[in-house]
């Protein structure tokens, strides 16, 4: 009979084994004592307490009136803002002790339990694992099995709704930390996750940084089976230690032990729990907040800076795509760099300079909303007595940064002289958007430079500098990168398409710009694009398209933004639209030269709120402006170079569950984003080197049964059916229902014989095949299939809205010709490096489908120029070497399949597959099954002759001899008949692989 197959014996038991790996001692529930109030486990918070604050000399009433404290504190309607700044708190006294030893996180205790029940009168829901630090539940794990339906959307769900209870607020308040996962790898249904409590939960994908990656040798401590069984005798699983299933999810690489590791390890919880949690400030609620977690990105950028501080480099520059929270980045960093210089005794000044007055208006309120004590400057003359105070602008011990416009740098703000340099100063400078005015030859950079030649300087851009005075020049080597591809994966950002106007549209522009010439003689065109006969049919076309965008969507919170070609035409379009449209739409007008600055952010904060409808500018807004309903982006003249990138991703930002921003191109801007693209994909190039070139009757009788099971065998052969888990891994490596089909036929017809054989009482049957195990197998296919299915029914989209416009009128006069999503040139370096990497991880390169498959690839690169970046031919050529990639990818995971059948070997796939090259079988008179039993036992037998004697393979004519004799004997057992042309054939391959595999080793 099976053994337990399910989310516990999959998931949850292995990861608490995992989580004692990386240090955590299991508590049994069944004995233990802990307030229910707060889920803290007193006994164990009194002796941590005790012990990391040991001059105290802490008494039993001192912690009482402590957790009285933190039972106030749990009880605010703040998300737990309050208990936070008291966790992280490292000041020490009677009355606030330290709850966690940072400076030693060793000195803490760590303890794990499964099943604590978060419980308020009849409301209750109880983690599947709940990790105390020094007593106090901290963070918790959810998992599901494989497969489960909905995926993991169906926990976000489910916590969205807790959060919202309030008999619930204490437990969400005490909680830092929450990781989720069906044990599977990352997509939009399915993965590995973490997130923070927020009144709307936000899932975040982590992907290691190979440069930080921990070494999990050093980390894991080796669990013996005595301290297995332990766990399991007390959650009443005593069957499972030796179960394949149970042994292969221990394994430290399944997706919910690696997130594990890479979150709850105790370097990386000490840094999530100190440094990666921020409070936000709702804009329309001073009482009201937002807990953000750092993304993974933000959390390797700032071990890329410490790193970068450490090697003594003095400056560089983090390249995150626009939308990837570089301001928040700043934030982070003020915190962990304050903690990393005060050790050296060394106290930080930061500095978040801008090159423009909206930008440092958002900046401040930005780290306002943080909880940093923000500072901006007015003058020159102000910034010179900043720059030369070597205090800091506050008394209360809260972090603070200044935020100050570039043009504010004087030439006299020198810090120090040479020989009067306060070493107990560092400043540090974060610089924003340096793709921008920072111009060598000028004045602001040199006084940026000279302003304090100690300064560290952190430059930040989505899209840097390139060309004749590159951004790298100018700042130093890039410190950490994050592509704007893996942005759109991680779900931080949206894809862009690009709509382009229908001819009849662009005809109408060309007659009345002819007609203009004609009657006024020579005239700058800006005047006939901005004068009415033009601007009015644009404008027409942009609202009614906008109309119908809302409509499509069933959505009018969505906002757009016209940017013109000039601010006259900008003018013109916002007074006809006040003219034709103000009845039924808003609009603001944002022109340097139209209100003052202060009705301005006004209106940008109006707009941003939902308050009004289109935006119309000319050069304002272009960068640094982030407005999520801004979906659609009406782009009327062209902006050249790294300033284009800027402009179009204004429409990136996530909002609801749109997967696009639109930008409607009446310009052409075509040749502008390929020749920008060009540019930064040979700067992606210079990261790759050489990478780029290396390239049904109910009744049935004995034998229908037989014939059935024989089907059913070799349908499945090349799969594992004695580990689940490991089928469970295989199919989930699967993505064509038409395969999966045929498997799930296959167990579906056991399940069949199943019922057949005892309704008939053919019990001799039942011996042929694991029907307990054929039937879970069957389960896993059948759910793999559902959750395939709705993945494409939500990346289909819910068309029902699409009734909207079916019962309108349609007024309009243009139709879209047709739309194309913009690439950018990451999307082919990725396509590059994917491409080679499955090319790389095949091992069986004499395989003639290997061979044609890279033959095409060499093909493909002798015939095209694969850097091409117009969007033409790029997507031409990503699809070209996608379908190479998919291919190759199929090819590897059927190698693999059949390595899983050699115990890892892959010289026995390569062995069978040249034998099944050769069409040996018929000579054989017998099936794969019996082969494939002939080469295990033959490996079987022949690596154990290795093991007692490696020194035989110095000598092939006696390993030959050797091997012939064990291949004979596995055909005299299995009654094969004996040829000897044929023993020679698969003698000859035998040798040749191990000979093969012993020059390697050498």
């Amino acid at each position: 009979m099976s053994q337990k197959f399910n989310e516990n014996t999959r998931v949850k038991i292995p990861a608490i084994l995992h989580l004692m790996r990386l240090g955590y001692q299991y508590l049994s529930l069944k004995n233990a004592v802990w307030d229910n109030k707060s889920n803290i486990f007193t006994d164990i918070f009194k002796e941590s307490i005790r012990k990391i604050n040991p001059t105290l000399n802490l008494q039993d009433g001192d912690i009482h009136r402590v957790l009285a404290d933190i039972h106030l504190e749990l009880d605010y309607d703040d998300l737990g803002k309050v208990f936070y700044e008291r966790l992280i708190d490292q000041s020490s006294n009677i009355d606030r002790p330290k709850l966690i030893d940072f400076d030693n996180f060793d000195n803490n205790q760590f303890h794990i339990i499964t099943e604590l029940p978060y419980q308020n009168g009849d409301d209750e829901f109880r983690p599947d694992i709940t990790l105390l630090i020094n007593g106090m539940p901290l963070v918790f794990v959810e998992v599901k099995k494989p497969n489960n339906k909905d995926g993991i959307l169906a926990e976000q769900k489910r916590m969205n709704e807790r959060i919202k209870n309030k008999r619930f607020k204490s437990f969400i308040n005490i909680t830092q930390l929450m990781l989720f996962s069906n044990n599977m790898t990352d997509g939009q249904l399915t993965g590995a996750v973490y997130a923070t409590p927020n009144s709307q939960i936000t899932f975040n994908f982590f992907k290691e940084d190979k440069k930080f990656a921990q070494n999990t040798a050093q980390i894991l401590v080796q669990l013996n089976d005595n301290d297995k069984i332990k766990i399991l005798k007390d959650l009443n699983e005593h069957a499972l230690l030796h179960s394949p299933e149970f042994i292969a999810n221990q394994s430290p690489d399944t997706p919910t032990n690696t997130l594990c590791t890479q979150l709850l390890s105790r370097e990386r919880l000490a840094f999530m729990l100190r440094y990666a949690i921020t409070y936000v400030q709702s804009a329309d609620n001073a009482t009201a907040y937002q807990k953000h977690i750092m993304r993974y990105p933000q959390i390797f950028a700032s071990f890329a800076i410490k790193h970068t501080l450490e090697q003594g480099k003095k400056s560089g520059i983090i390249w995150h795509t626009q939308g990837s929270g570089k301001t928040a980045l700043a934030y982070y960093n003020v915190r962990h760099l304050t903690d990393y210089y005060s050790k050296q005794r060394i106290i930080p000044k930061f500095y978040f300079i801008v090159d423009r007055l909206d930008l440092l208006e958002q900046a401040k309120k930005e780290f306002t909303a943080r909880g940093l004590l923000v500072h901006t400057v007015d003058s020159k003359e102000e910034f010179t007595h900043s720059i030369k105070s070597d205090i800091s602008h506050n008394h209360q011990g809260k972090s603070e940064i200044t935020v100050v416009n570039i043009q504010k740098f004087a030439d006299d703000a020198k810090a120090t002289h040479q020989n009067d340099y306060n070493l107990n100063i560092q400043r540090i400078y974060f610089l924003d958007e340096v793709h921008r005015s920072y111009n060598p030859t000028g004045s602001f950079l040199a006084n940026l430079t000279t302003s304090d030649k100690n300064a560290i300087k952190i430059g930040l851009t989505g899209t840097p500098l390139l060309g004749n005075t590159p951004s790298k020049q100018l700042f130093g080597d890039y410190i950490h990168k994050y592509y704007y591809n893996d942005s759109i994966a991680d779900g931080y950002t949206l894809r862009l398409i690009r709509e382009n106007i229908e001819s009849q549209f662009a005809e109408t522009m060309q007659e009345a710009l002819k007609e203009w010439q004609i009657e006024q003689g020579s005239i700058d065109k800006k005047q006939v694009y901005a004068h009415q006969r033009f601007v009015e049919p644009m404008l027409d076309y942009i609202i009614t398209d906008f109309i119908k965008f809302r409509k499509l969507n069933n959505d009018n919170t969505l906002g757009a933004m016209v940017i013109c070609d000039s601010s006259e035409q900008a003018k013109t379009m916002f007074e006809l639209f006040n003219q034709k449209y103000a009845n039924h739409h808003t609009s603001a007008l944002i022109l340097h030269d139209i209100a003052d600055k202060a009705t301005r952010k006004d209106w940008v904060e109006e707009y941003k709120a939902g308050k009004i409808d289109i935006l119309f500018v000319y050069n304002m807004l272009l960068t640094g402006f982030d407005a999520p309903r801004l979906k659609k982006l009406y782009l009327g003249r062209i902006i050249k170079d790294h300033n284009l990138l800027q402009a179009i991703t204004r429409v990136n930002r996530t909002y609801k569950d749109y997967q696009f921003g639109y930008i409607v191109d009446f310009a052409d801007i075509s040749k502008e984003f390929d020749k920008t693209n060009k540019a930064y994909f040979d700067e992606l190039q210079s990261e790759l080197g050489d990478e780029l070139i290396h390239y049904s009757q109910m009744f049935k009788n004995d034998d229908e049964i037989k014939n059935d099971i024989a089907f059913i065998k070799n349908t499945l052969a090349d799969y594992d059916t004695q580990n689940a888990e490991n089928f469970s891994q295989q199919i989930n490596q699967i993505d064509n229902k038409e395969t999966l089909n045929e498997l799930k036929k296959a167990l579906a017809l056991s399940r069949e014989l199943y019922n057949i054989i005892r309704f008939q009482g053919n019990y001799a049957f039942l011996n042929l095949l694991d029907f307990d195990k054929f039937n879970e197998l069957y389960k896993e296919t059948a759910n793999r299939i559902d959750l395939l299915n709705l993945k494409e029914k939500l990346e289909q989209g819910d068309n029902t809205n699409l009734l909207n416009l079916a019962l309108e009128d349609i007024y309009f006069n243009f139709v879209k010709v047709g739309e194309n999503e913009l690439r950018l040139a990451e999307d082919l370096k990725d396509c590059f490096v994917r491409t080679q990497g499955v090319f790389n991880d095949n091992f069986d390169q004499e395989d003639p489908k290997f061979i044609a498959l890279k033959q095409e690839l060499e093909r493909i690169f002798a015939k095209k120029n694969l850097s091409e970046v117009g969007q033409e031919q790029m997507s031409e050529n990503i699809s070209l070497l996608d379908d190479l990639y998919k291919q190759m990818k199929e090819l590897n995971r059927q190698n693999n399949l059949i390595r899983t059948k050699y115990n890892g070997d892959k010289k026995y796939v390569r062995i069978e597959k040249r034998l099944s090259e050769q069409n040996i079988l018929p000579t054989l008179n017998t099936d794969k099954l019996t082969l494939r039993e002939v080469l295990l036992n033959t490996k079987n037998g022949l690596d154990e002759k290795v093991l007692n004697l490696e020194q035989m393979l110095d000598n092939e004519a006696y390993f030959t001899k050797q091997s012939g004799a064990i291949l004979i004997g596995e055909f005299k057992e299995k009654s094969l008949a004996i040829n000897a042309n044929i023993i020679k054939q698969i003698n000859g391959l035998l040798v040749k692989e191990y000979m093969a595999n012993r020059l390697e080793e050498l």
